[in-house]
């Protein structure tokens, strides 16, 4: 029960008034990015992680932790009052939540997705409080290889598991791997593609990237989609609160189950935008009512928040134990902890307890916390949506540009930025995946630097990827997820009732 002593620890680190006062700033704003169609919880920690520099690392984590879980909360008022998913994640609740809203339950609706969303988090976080410290201790065997293998098990998912094309996700990949290689070679000290740039030789941060792939790209595909806003009236009152909390224990299967599926889904890379339409097929396909899905059944709301929400807290479990990120919000986070001369991985929890059960505790407390405030403050979050989009925009953009200017003090990053901007509006408009793209980005130097190692130690044999068990059973995991794209298109060819192979295209 170690695991549990050192949690109190945690508590007490995350209990000092000025965690909990950026706990709740962290859980206000988010709720505000989720609430903003345009933003979300990657986008938000990119924008404001330059503001966080000059605080200390538990304190700037536990900030920008919970700017994500108030954008997992948020992103669902907009989905049920407006039909308008304030986050990807959020999609798949507007399917019965909003019809929920039109039929004047949205009260019930609102209720039903924070409760289930806080459940959902409650379940994974858990699961990081026992799970993440036998990870680590398993992870400390691990040397080169086995990291590269790891790294290479998380790009091989992201194809594996790829929603939509592989090829593209491929090429996404692609391109973060050349971002991530320009500048100076820690190695060999070379220059690669700098172009005869000065400006290029510090290469491409992966902030001033993050930023415009996120922020200013959806900003140009919200400008050109012209949103309008309008929706319902949010009232939540005691006894909505109380009627509706009676009735979700019927539902406490579909809870669980959903919760499951984030988990996994989180943990892999798949993320919460998956994890909540696979839980709400699975809700559907499973339920005596499935007529009613789409005509405001509460299951089709509790399923795909309770897996968003799990998905999205135990995306940190990899990125705290492996330092593989399992979303692009963790890949952010990644990048941070970087910054601050934090190794995410297994020495992370024998160097910085304190950092690490500070973080854990913060997420029960901010779960908490995040619920009341959702439940009491709906009005006043929907109130925003009021607010002229162009206002909006503006001010997002003025905010991109100070965060991009203030990693590095250099003008020519807000060009970046603004690059990065129009390139990630492309990707958009063309159906390339960012998230593989911001992986690579953030751990293409990691990635490299442990194959050459590893291939210094074997003098050049490949075969030290396959050197034990533990790298072998990784490396044929990874290349399983990696061919799985094209087991697929093999099957979907093999001939079927006796007919003859199609002719290739």
């Amino acid at each position: 029960m170690e695991e549990l002593g050192l949690l109190m620890q945690g508590f007490a680190v995350a209990a000092q008034p000025e965690n909990l006062l950026y706990m709740m700033i962290g859980i206000i704003l988010g709720v505000l990015i989720g609430v903003l169609p345009g933003l979300g919880g990657a986008n938000g920690i990119a924008i404001l992680l330059p503001l966080t520099f000059a605080m200390p690392p538990v304190s700037a984590v536990i900030m920008l932790s919970c700017i994500y879980w108030g954008a997992l909360f948020g992103g669902a008022i907009t989905s049920i009052l407006f039909n308008i998913p304030g986050e990807p994640w959020s999609v798949a609740t507007t399917f019965d939540g909003y019809p929920m809203a039109q039929q004047g339950r949205a009260g019930e609706a609102l209720t039903a997705a924070f409760t289930a969303s806080f459940l959902g988090a409650l379940v994974a976080v858990v699961m990081i409080t026992f799970v993440a410290p036998v990870v680590a201790g398993f992870a400390l065997r691990f040397g080169p290889p086995e990291f590269f293998a790891v790294m290479f098990l998380s790009f091989a998912c992201f194809v594996g598991m790829a929603h939509g094309s592989a090829l593209k996700t491929l090429a996404a990949m692609a391109l973060g791997f050349l971002l991530a290689a320009v500048g100076l070679d820690t190695v060999t000290g070379a220059l690669r593609l700098t172009f005869g740039s000065t400006e290029m030789i510090r290469g491409f941060d992966f902030l001033v990237a993050v930023i415009g792939l996120f922020g200013i790209s959806e900003i140009l595909t919200s400008i050109e989609d012209g949103l309008r806003f309008r929706g319902q009236r949010a009232r939540i009152d005691l006894k909505v609160v109380l009627r509706t909390w009676a009735s979700l224990p019927r539902h406490w299967w579909i809870g669980l189950r959903s919760a499951a599926i984030g988990c996994w889904m989180g943990i892999t890379p798949a993320g919460a935008t998956p994890a909540s339409f696979m839980a709400y097929g699975v809700a559907k396909r499973f339920s005596r009512h499935r007529a009613g899905f789409g005509q405001g059944r509460v299951e089709g709301v509790i399923a795909p928040e309770t897996a968003a929400h799990a998905a999205g807290t135990s995306a940190l479990l990899p990125m705290l134990t492996l330092g593989v990120p399992g979303s692009p919000t963790a890949a952010v986070l990644l990048g941070g902890l970087i910054m601050w001369g934090l190794q995410p991985g297994p020495m992370l929890f024998v160097e910085q307890k304190d950092f690490v059960w500070g973080l854990v505790a913060s997420m029960y407390v901010g779960n908490v916390v995040g619920l009341l405030i959702v439940l009491v403050a709906v009005p006043w979050f929907a109130a925003i949506l009021r607010v002229p989009f162009a206002v909006i925009a503006a001010l997002i953009l003025v905010v991109c540009a100070i965060g991009a200017f203030t990693v590095s003090n250099a003008e020519f990053d807000i060009v970046l930025m603004l690059i990065f901007g129009v390139v990630g509006y492309v990707m958009k408009k063309l159906d390339y995946p960012l998230a593989p793209m911001v992986l690579a980005l953030v751990l293409g130097d990691r990635t490299e630097e442990a194959f050459r190692q590893s291939l210094l130690l074997s003098e050049g044999s490949l075969g030290v990827f396959f050197s034990n068990w533990l790298v072998g059973s990784i490396m044929a995991v990874g290349v399983a997820m990696f061919a799985w794209p094209l087991l697929g298109w093999a099957w979907s060819r093999l001939p079927r009732g006796g007919g003859a192979l199609p002719r290739p295209t």
